[in-house]
């Protein structure tokens, strides 16, 4: 049965953990209406359309 020769230390082992926990950006797609980029299956921040139809009304200032 294989054992570990030496014991890890506490760096090593939060090292390896720490190497799951990166940050990821988030998937960003092209509105079709103004080209913008919003997060998919959401209503555009830029132009307030969702699948090509008004949504909501956006303050442009």
């Amino acid at each position: 049965m294989a054992v570990p020769k030496k014991r890890k230390s506490k760096s090593r082992k939060r090292m390896h953990r720490n190497i799951n926990m990166k940050m990821t950006l988030p998937m960003l797609t092209k509105c079709p209406e103004c080209g913008g980029l919003t997060r998919p299956h959401r209503v555009c921040v830029h132009c307030g359309c969702y699948k090509g139809k008004m949504v909501i009304e956006v303050n442009k200032d």
